[in-house]
């Protein structure tokens, strides 16, 4: 996952998928845009149903050269073999490269914390998300603030993403201080997600 100048697309799975549909939309999405890795982020601990959905999207990633990763199931990423793991605690960075070796991906979530970003990257990440990158109301505070992102981008090599509560505003803000959008909820709702990415990019 290299660094550009132009952002680059991160999908992100949604947490409850149909396995008899879901691999043909992803499959539409992933032929309409360039996109560089995808998260397997099912809500659920059962090992059966995420190696099902890991082998499922791992077709359609595959025959398209896309990274596929999962959140935090390090013994089923090495199992399947997929391309690494997402951590949502990001202490667990240097567990899971040891356990992975250094080829695979190993990404961590940081919400809005600096320190934690900067651990992680010093544990060995690929890279770090923060996000949401706004509130769900104009009460709720807790996201990751712009200024977080530009302060990386200038400081830190390590790349960075943004997800969660996306819009077109504030791809356009963040754009040139992040390396990867993390994208999932914000079209898996549609009835084409690959033409909501489309409109979601508009303004790039």
């Amino acid at each position: 996952m290299a660094e550009t100048e132009q952002p680059q697309l991160y999908l992100i799975s949604p947490p409850e998928m149909d396995l008899a549909q879901f691999p043909d939309v992803l499959a539409r999405v992933l032929d309409a845009h360039p996109i560089a890795c995808v998260r397997l982020a099912l809500d659920t601990r059962d090992e059966d149903r995420l190696a099902r959905a890991a082998d499922a999207l791992r077709e359609v990633t595959h025959a398209r050269d896309v990274a596929l990763v999962i959140n935090d199931n390090v013994a089923l990423a090495e199992r399947l073999g997929l391309d690494g793991v997402h951590l949502t605690l990001p202490g667990s960075v240097r567990d899971a490269r040891k356990a992975l070796g250094p080829d695979a991906i190993v990404g961590a979530f940081c919400s809005g914390s600096r320190h934690d970003g900067l651990s992680a990257g010093e544990a060995g990440a690929d890279y770090v998300a923060f996000g949401p990158v706004q509130g769900k109301s104009p009460e709720d505070d807790d996201f990751a603030e712009a200024e977080l992102f530009q302060w990386w981008s200038e400081v830190i090599e390590i790349p960075v993403i943004a997800e969660g509560n996306l819009d077109r505003a504030q791809i356009t803000a963040l754009a040139p201080y992040t390396d990867f959008f993390g994208i999932g909820a914000e079209i898996w709702g549609a009835d084409d997600p690959a033409a909501a990415l489309t409109a979601l990019l508009a303004d790039l």
